[in-house]
């Protein structure tokens, strides 16, 4: 099966009332791990790559590696570009076989939004690729984006409405309280689903996305700190919050942080109980089968057991 859009997946996600996973790539080992997870779950599954992630990787080594889960498996992968900072990069991931691409322009004025937003819509409808925008800022760093907490904003209903309206985009990811990295909040984790439907109400017929939306799983954190690592205090988002944000409108939830998580905890584990071992078949092994787990978990018990191929 060729690489698919995200229209169909978002289409019975809406229908259905279940989100779809998103989850971001880097190297052979997290594809691996993310593909193999959904082919076990028979589920549709959106691979992002962050422009970041092509400056370590490279574009070519990227799409080849996208292109050989492609051929392993029967289920409908999506190639999505994540956090795309301009159009300069929408094109090239237009034009390098990406089936959909995100500009976040939210660092702009409103009408600076609205303006690259419609440049890039113009460009990736000519060519059959969606498009994902953002309104509103989420707080935290992920790659690129640094957001302090004091200039984060939720999104606007009405100015959701009217971004949406003028720039034809396919998806609105949206700000409701999630923020990068891993740590989400202070104190009790709180989404604002009474923005969420208001949004919907207001654009019911547009998929909305969820950024930071990683759980940061304690079990996670906590063997990343037994064996060397420094992450105090993370928290993310309740896999209960993410499954009703699904049920509630929400079409697509980004995971980024837990895939770090699962790989560098699994790693610093193996170099913790074996200092000697120096084979990166030995510590990526097990990063990749933790991978797997992890995704395995989220299709199963955030995604919805509904969302199948």
């Amino acid at each position: 099966m060729p690489l698919v859009t995200t229209k169909k997946m978002f289409e019975k996600s809406m229908k259905e009332g279940f989100a779809i996973g998103a989850f971001n790539i880097n190297n052979m080992e997290i594809i691996q791990g993310i593909v193999d997870a959904a082919s076990e779950k028979n589920s549709p599954v959106i691979l992002q790559v962050s422009s970041g992630a092509i400056k370590y990787a490279r574009m070519p080594y990227l799409i080849k590696m996208v292109e050989a889960a492609v051929e392993t498996t029967n289920i409908p992968i999506a190639l999505h570009l994540d956090h795309g900072p301009d159009f300069e990069t929408c094109k090239e991931c237009v034009d390098a076989g990406f089936t959909s691409v995100m500009i976040d322009g939210s660092k702009y004025s409103f009408e600076e939004n609205v303006e690259l937003t419609k440049k890039v819509v113009d460009y990736a409808h000519s060519k059959g690729v969606v498009v994902e925008a953002e309104l509103g800022k989420l707080a935290g760093i992920e790659d690129d984006v640094n957001v302090a907490e004091g200039d984060a904003m939720y999104t606007d209903p009405d100015q959701a409405k009217e971004f949406v309206e003028r720039t034809g985009c396919d998806s609105l990811a949206i700000a409701i309280g999630t923020s990068h990295g891993a740590y989400k909040f202070k104190g009790e984790a709180k989404l604002r689903f009474d923005i969420l439907q208001k949004i919907k109400e207001k654009i019911p017929n547009t998929p909305i996305v969820l950024h930071g939306a990683s759980t940061v799983i304690p079990e996670l954190v906590e063997m990343c700190n037994k064996f060397g690592g420094d992450i105090p205090g993370a928290k993310g988002v309740p896999n209960e919050m993410l499954k009703e944000a699904g049920r509630l409108g929400v079409s697509k939830i980004n995971v980024d942080t837990d895939i770090r998580l699962a790989m560098t905890a699994n790693i610093r584990k193996v170099f913790g109980e074996k200092p000697s071992e120096f084979d990166p078949r030995k510590y990526l092994s097990p990063a990749r089968d933790a991978i797997k787990e992890i995704v395995e978990f989220k299709i199963e018990n955030v995604f919805c057991s509904s969302n199948k191929a």
